[in-house]
């Protein structure tokens, strides 16, 4: 007795032979699509040679026994049929030494790629509010500067040194976070995060001393999970092709948060008590807990699988089927050793490789501007006579400037996908190109502090000249951190996660040394002048450090190509992309899978995609153990995926090629990096 699937392939319920080999409307199937390969020639007349075959070859299996796969799974669980072809998991012996590990295109549809438009940007809304509120802590404390000098009887430049405590605890929060929300998942480090944060601020807020401040300021700097965790959730969701939006919106979030806290703060300041400074941050940080609590699920790719794993084993009858998290037990898949690579591997990127030395103390001298400004520009203002609510809404010309900033990146994105689209052959437009917005608003750095240098020096000038300066220093803080962040996870693919990380510790860690000096440095420098003059000098030095700084963009620009391919981490990215656009194409080549191939939940999905998920996995183990982590320590225990197609697992454990080799090798450009990677 048999049937059709919704396909119309027929499969005999009663044995285990061969189903039809074609469909209702009499086009070939996969499977004897791929038998027809032997021999193929490409566009060009040229033949195929044979390795290139074979990996069409089980290509073209794997699409096909993944659709069967998910078509039958009811049928496959009452064990009434088995696909032709194909090897069940439940064919295999169910044994510690060979499990079958999941695989993401198993269960693409129910991954955080397949979400819906709709609840993907409702996520990143939240952790659009989530990011904010963390940066929003980082400059609220500084309104509170005045109340505990008089409470505590210290000077304001020693009640400034909470402020740095912070930052520069943030800035090692950020790597200690990140590597365990690849382990555990990111809703529940965010959670823990999010709720330590909170906890540390009620002793704050209750200080009997000085010094229970500065502990309390750095316990919550190091709960603080950071832009580590949210850029990662963006690679959970989005491919890499697709996340440019999601990163400059992600982006604002983090330069705005910091701009936003002086803005509230000064209305702080002056109509309640230092502790409220507090109490606000702590209330905000509640109510964005709950908001992620409830709003926001798991987006990490290997809890997900976890579970898909373990439902297919309790409720669909599929006996051997495991999640990259099941195969290994906890204590060999984290370490001392493992711990020790994870932590260091940023700051070895940050200190080996020119590019994201150079990025990186770029983005980070154009944050520390932000938190010096914040130290500074009651020095500035005050000359004109404002207020401490005047103050606090001098920092709104920053916030036009993110604003205006992200407008132009909208476009300069449309415009990279288009250019990148046509150019696909050519590695400058695909990396480089990047950054070719931010060679047009990296000027307005220097622009803005020499402006800004000689527009605060009090009356006669008007005030609103140096809030235009203000303008143009948001823009390039903005463009800055959105332009390198986007280039270097471009540029080094799966380490991508490690070099934005040391991207984020130097904005975090040069903000938070520059705090403290920050008054001092403005006040001292040409003092014998007279006040005023002290400013314009010291904005002028900042002015003339940026401009070195700005220069060096141009140099990667150019001689991007050379530092690559100088570059341990990024030769391999090359290579992968190299092998991928040197892949002959055949007649079957297609840009999006034929009907006929495609599992329900992924009609009509881009080829392309669906090699990215088929390729993570693999490249997750490859990476690992070229970088010394996370699973080396079990490189000596069997490890199988379950690959329908290929027959990798049968039941007399014949081995087949490895899938290494195939053209789905490589997930290229993406924020996403793999447990040991994520800082």
């Amino acid at each position: 007795m048999s049937h059709q699937n919704h396909d119309g392939v027929q499969v005999d319920k009663n044995n285990s032979h061969l189903p039809a080999t074609h469909n209702q409307a009499g086009a070939s199937t996969p499977e004897s699509m791929s038998n027809t390969l032997d021999g193929a020639e490409s566009p060009a007349g040229a033949p195929i040679p044979p390795k290139e075959q074979k990996h069409l070859h089980f290509l073209s299996q794997d699409i096909a026994t993944t659709r069967v796969f998910n078509d039958n799974k009811d049928a496959i669980a009452e064990n009434n049929f088995r696909p032709s072809g194909a090897t069940l998991p439940s064919d295999i012996e169910s044994n510690e030494e060979e499990k079958n590990e999941i695989t993401e295109d198993m269960c693409y549809e129910e991954l955080g790629f397949s979400f819906p438009t709709w609840k993907k940007w409702t996520i990143l809304s939240v952790i659009f509010i989530v990011q904010v509120s963390m940066n929003f802590n980082t400059s609220l404390y500084s309104n509170a500067l005045s109340g505990i000098s008089d409470k505590f009887g210290v000077s304001m430049q020693a009640a400034r040194a909470g402020a740095a405590a912070f930052l520069i605890a943030y800035a090692f929060g950020c790597e200690l976070w990140a590597p365990w929300s690849e382990e555990f998942g990111r809703f529940w480090i965010l959670q823990i995060s999010l709720g330590l944060v909170n906890i540390w601020q009620i002793p704050v807020a209750l200080a009997p001393n000085f010094a229970t401040i500065i502990i309390g300021r750095i316990l919550g700097g190091f709960s603080s999970a950071g832009g580590s965790v949210t850029l990662g959730m963006i690679a959970d969701m989005w491919e890499a092709e697709e996340q440019q939006y999601a990163v400059a919106f992600v982006v604002f979030s983090s330069v705005g948060g910091s701009v936003l806290g002086p803005v509230v703060g000064g209305f702080v300041e002056a109509y309640l008590p230092w502790q409220w400074c507090i109490w606000i941050q702590l209330i905000f940080g509640v109510f964005v807990q709950a908001l992620h609590f409830f709003l926001v699920p798991e987006t990490r790719s290997s809890i997900i699988r976890d579970r898909v794993a373990k439902r297919m084993r309790e409720k669909e009858g599929v006996a051997n089927i495991w999640g990259p998290d099941e195969m290994l037990p906890f204590q060999e898949r984290i370490n001392p050793k493992e711990v020790a690579v994870l932590m260091w591997r940023p700051f070895m990127m940050f200190l080996t490789e020119p590019i994201v030395m150079t990025l990186s103390l770029l983005s980070g001298f154009s944050d520390a501007l932000i938190f010096m400004f914040i130290q500074s520009f009651s020095i500035v203002y005050k000359q004109w006579g404002f207020n401490t609510v005047e103050i606090g809404l001098s920092f709104i010309p920053l916030l036009l400037g993110y604003f205006l900033a992200w407008f132009i990146f909208i476009f300069a994105i449309r415009h990279n996908v288009k250019l990148r689209a046509a150019n696909p052959d050519d590695e400058k437009v695909q990396f480089e190109s990047r950054l070719y917005a931010l060679l047009w608003l990296a000027p307005c750095l220097p622009l803005g502090l020499i402006i800004f240098a000689w527009t605060s020096t009090g009356p006669p000038l008007p005030w609103i000249a140096s809030m235009i300066a203000g303008i143009l220093v948001g823009v390039a803080n903005y463009s800055i951190y959105m332009a390198t962040i986007d280039y270097m996870v471009t540029a080094y693919g799966p380490f991508s996660a490690s070099a934005t990380g040391g991207n984020g510790w130097s904005r975090d860690f040069l903000a938070g040394v520059l705090t403290v000096p920050a008054t001092p440095f403005f006040t001292n420098i040409g003092a014998s002048q007279g006040p005023a003059k002290a400013l314009a000098y010291a904005s002028t030095i900042l002015a003339c450090i940026s401009l070195l700084l700005v220069l060096a963009v141009y140099v990667i620009y150019w001689k991007g190509p050379t530092l690559r391919k100088r570059s341990p981490f990024a030769q391999g990215l090359i290579a992968e992309k190299a092998e991928k656009h040197s892949y002959p194409k055949t007649e079957h080549a297609s840009n999006v899978v034929p009907d006929r191939t495609i599992p329900p939940g992924m009609h009509q999905r881009p080829a392309h995609f669906r090699k990215n998920s088929q390729a993570r996995s693999i490249q997750e183990q490859s990476i690992r153990k070229a970088t010394g982590s996370r699973q080396c320590s079990a490189s000596n225990t069997p490890r199988t995926s379950v690959d329908l197609g290929t027959k990798r697992n049968s039941a007399k454990n014949t081995p087949t090629p490895s899938r290494k080799h195939t053209p789905v090798n490589s997930r290229r450009n993406s924020l996403q990096e793999f447990p040991s990677e994520e800082t």
